[in-house]
């Protein structure tokens, strides 16, 4: 059964929910009980609005298939023509229909509200890789601005003409982890260095990870995991740098993962930054985890845990990018590099969410509890 049929299969019993729930609303019973009533107002008001979606969903399908059928018929030219526009204008609707229904139907990952950590590495391509993720660091900040998130620098280490080897942020704000989690792997550059004299088109790469941020909650740490050393801080900085023993490198002796911070002056402070990144890692190995056990029965294009895969190129000579997950190319490769991430971002949310409806069962109690989560 394809995406949009298991959709549609929906719309029935949902639409007996909503009679039911109506029907309870008016109850006297649930009125005299404000907390009931409050309650199962949000129920109906959500389920009101994935039968409202599913309808406008059905009623542009049927469109579809009525102009379709003029095409079979092969009847009149005129009528043909008239159908053939209508399809065309159709199609995209009910790809964004299908993709928000999906959305509303399915839950999404619970980590998807949470704040973010981002680590973006150099990688092969020496002071032109690091370059490379000089600019994957300004783009996903501008990015940022645009959606109104907060950034803090948490740990970076410059090369001498404005690259980054590395470099870890914080991003946070509204649906961060959401929006951002597609865009761990491998990102790969194409273009002419300027210190190429022949005019021969470089390969580089970075490689960015991207953290959901973990709160006490989420991920317990013992002082007596820890390993905690402090040294003195290396590299460009301003006055106090090198002086003292300030930068932290603490290693988790469960796992063996280990931070470091020497951005601040202050030791606790680079403790501190140390150990956000450090609960972020723990939670993220967890996470993914959970998906490897997962994968036997997922049939995933969108890779959000392999930081080996290559996931997209950005080509300079022909001012493309190209996502190698779901096959999707933009021509406007400066805009997205200042920042304009959006149709990328959309386009991998809408498969994901596509591909969520496929793995999910299509009937059933828990599909009617999958309802706005």
């Amino acid at each position: 059964m394809n995406t949009l049929n298991r959709l549609l299969d929906r719309l029935a019993p949902l639409e007996a929910q909503l009679d039911d729930l109506n029907r309870r609303f008016s109850d006297p019973a649930v009125v005299s009980q404000p907390s009931r009533l409050k309650k199962l107002g949000k129920e109906r008001a959500e389920t009101q609005e994935v039968v409202d979606k599913l309808r406008e969903l059905r009623a542009v399908h049927d469109r579809m298939e009525e102009a379709r059928g003029i095409l079979d018929a092969d009847g009149d030219p005129e009528m043909v023509q008239l159908a053939e526009a209508e399809i065309e204008e159709l199609e995209p609707k009910l790809e964004t229909l299908t993709g928000e229904v999906g959305e509303l139907l399915y839950p999404a990952d619970p980590n998807d509200s949470k704040d973010v950590i981002v680590e973006i590495r150099a990688g092969t391509g020496g002071e032109e890789a690091a370059l490379f993720a000089s600019e994957l660091f300004r783009m996903y900040s501008r990015y940022a601005e645009r959606m109104g998130w907060e950034v803090e620098i948490l740990s970076s280490h410059e090369t001498g003409i404005g690259g980054l080897k590395e470099v870890v942020f914080n991003l946070s704000g509204r649906g961060a982890y959401g929006r951002m989690k597609y865009e761990s792997g491998v990102h790969r550059v194409q273009r002419v260095p300027e210190t190429e004299a022949s005019g021969r088109i470089h390969t580089s790469a970075a490689s960015v990870a991207v953290l959901p941020e973990a709160e006490d909650v989420d991920v317990e740490i013992h002082e007596k995991e820890l390993r905690i050393d402090v040294y003195r801080s290396s590299g460009p900085g301003g006055q106090g740098v090198n002086t003292t023993d300030s930068a932290v490198r603490i290693t988790h002796l469960p796992t063996n993962l280990v931070v470091t911070c020497q951005d601040e002056r202050s030791q606790l402070k680079n403790k501190a930054k140390a150990l956000k990144i450090l609960r972020s890692r723990l939670l993220d190995a967890k996470i993914r985890e959970q998906e490897e056990a997962m994968r036997s029965t997922r049939r995933s294009q969108i890779s959000t845990g392999d930081r080996s895969a290559k996931i997209r190129t950005y080509n300079f000579p022909q001012s493309r990018v190209t996502d190698h997950r779901i096959n999707f190319t933009l021509h406007r490769l400066q805009e997205i590099l200042e920042g304009d991430l959006d149709e990328l971002v959309n386009e991998l949310i809408a498969t994901a969410s596509r591909e969520r409806v496929q793995e999910s069962p299509g009937t059933g109690s828990d599909a009617d509890q999958a309802v706005r989560g």
